[in-house]
């Protein structure tokens, strides 16, 4: 992870991207823990707005420079400024950076090392799916500085049981990686020095998906899941019978039919 003094050259989110189209956004604030001061959230929307449109990026992986992976919203900029006006303007900020990853047509994963606090603990729940080190920390902390997370509470109580979401809230304490995972708030612990690794084999399977199923997919899952029953079968319904009328899914029927590889179009 780097280490970077921060100037005001050096990028608060650096964009790398490989040829299979895996796109590493790392949150660059190393010497802040990647508090999600306002113009790294706007760094942030500008790198997500791109990616909404690309076709040729496959998975988004989001990560933290330095020692932390993000440690909420920074409290001293907040602090300086603690207008009504100004707090509005950094949470309606906030919410658009999460509510755009939900949008994104591509998965996006979590890669979280150290601490991942209130906003960033938020932004952990937001991604997809999480890979953590197991010496990952975790905690919804506001209640301890008399901030209830309730922006973090959203996806929070989304991703785990409600009075596993209330305890987490109302206390503030931190939780390890194991616990996240029995939670359901990462889909998977790994070792620190193991932790690219366990992250790879997970982007290996999305990737040797067909990335037109794969978004039709997302943006299922997400609208169905605020729905009522009866209107989630019906989205789904409709939503896989397009699925089914695309090439991808017709040649994969035919290849499960012939017993053999699919061979998808855009899949290396």
């Amino acid at each position: 992870m780097s280490t970077t003094v921060q100037t005001a050259e050096t990028p608060l989110v650096i964009n790398a991207r490989d040829a299979r189209g895996v796109v590493t956004l790392t949150l660059n604030r190393p010497q802040a823990f990647n508090a999600l001061s306002d113009a790294l959230l706007a760094a942030l929307q500008v790198e997500i707005d791109a990616l909404r449109g690309d076709a040729s990026a496959r998975v988004v992986i989001v990560q933290g420079a330095g020692r932390a992976f993000c440690a909420g919203h920074d409290l001293k900029e907040m602090r300086a400024d603690p207008s009504h006006e100004k707090c509005d303007e950094l949470f309606e900020r906030c919410s658009k950076v999460m509510l755009g990853l939900l949008a994104l047509p591509q998965p996006v994963i979590a890669r979280v090392h150290g601490i991942a606090t209130a906003a960033g603990c938020q932004l952990v729940a937001q991604c997809d799916l999480a890979v953590a080190a197991s010496d990952a920390r975790f905690a919804v902390s506001g209640i301890n500085v008399g901030l209830f997370c309730s922006t973090p509470s959203v996806p929070l109580a989304r991703n785990v049981p409600r009075k596993v979401a209330m305890e987490m809230l109302l206390t503030g304490d931190f939780i390890d990686a194991v616990t996240a995972q029995q939670w359901g708030l990462v889909n998977r612990v790994a070792a620190p020095e193991a932790l690219d690794g366990e992250v790879e084999r997970l982007v290996q399977s999305i990737l040797a998906k067909p990335a037109a199923a794969v978004a039709m997919g997302k943006a299922q899952f997400y609208r169905q899941i605020e729905m009522g029953i009866a209107a989630a079968y019906q989205l789904a319904g409709q939503t896989m019978a397009c699925n089914f009328m695309t090439d991808e899914a017709l040649e994969g029927v035919q290849a499960f039919i012939e017993k053999r590889p699919p061979l998808w179009r855009g899949n290396s």
